[in-house]
């Protein structure tokens, strides 16, 4: 598979508390009827809720290294990439694709993919789809309409951001020293890094509302936020 639109789909979009079956069914037609036009794809699906549950019951227990939190979140993201992907039937790749290096072997116009192993988030593991397939934009669909230049939910005053470099981008982010197992942030600090090097072009929006990425896809005004 070459040059592919590589969608990072949030886990809490498909799972926000429970399954959303009505949105899995629209971004299944969306991409059906994309993929008519001749258009390939790679969804990355996360692990939103389900993955930060099981890692706080694991602490709660007892778990304490990074790698053992890692791999049960690694778990979530693939029990909700393969919910994804079967309900494609056909179409799509009929095994998840985790490692990169596979995908020049995927004939398919649709893989599905999730978390591959410890020390990232799936946003990097979409950047590593993106290195790997030579695809020059990633689509990150999150609950958020924006990113913003501080928290929204504690400060009244905080602004939105429609375009912004990766240099500014990542000013607003903590250090990407290391990855921290259910980080919740815009974009991953780590895979922020990986993808300002490569000059990939990523567009953030709220994944509720498929119009935005409608949108995007045809070139069109959207609500979200483009880092390139």
């Amino acid at each position: 598979m070459r040059s592919p639109t590589i969608i990072s789909l949030g886990g809490s979009i498909v799972v926000p508390d429970g399954i959303d079956t009505a949105f899995v069914s629209a971004f299944r037609a969306l991409i059906q009827e994309r993929m008519t036009r001749g258009e390939s794809f790679v969804v990355i699906v996360g692990g939103g809720k389900v993955c930060r549950r099981y890692q706080a019951a694991a602490g709660e227990l007892g778990v304490t290294g990074k790698d053992p939190l890692d791999w049960v979140g690694i778990f979530a993201t693939r029990l909700n990439a393969e919910l994804v992907r079967v309900t494609f039937g056909d179409i799509a790749h009929q095994e998840l694709v985790l490692d990169p290096t596979v995908l020049s072997s995927v004939s398919a116009s649709l893989a599905i993919g999730a978390g591959w192993k410890p020390g990232h988030s799936t946003d990097f593991d979409a950047i590593l789809m993106a290195e790997s397939s030579g695809a020059k934009r990633i689509i990150n669909l999150s609950n958020i309409d924006y990113v913003y230049d501080k928290d929204p939910r504690r400060f009244p005053d905080a602004r939105k951001i429609e375009r912004v470099t990766w240099k500014e981008f990542r000013a607003l982010l903590p250090e990407p020293a290391a990855w921290v197992p259910g980080l919740n942030a815009p974009f991953d600090p780590v895979a922020a890094k990986r993808a300002s090097e490569l000059s990939l072009e990523i567009a953030i929006m709220n994944g509720n509302n498929l119009e935005h990425l409608k949108n995007y896809l045809e070139g069109k005004e959207f609500m979200g936020t483009v880092i390139s």
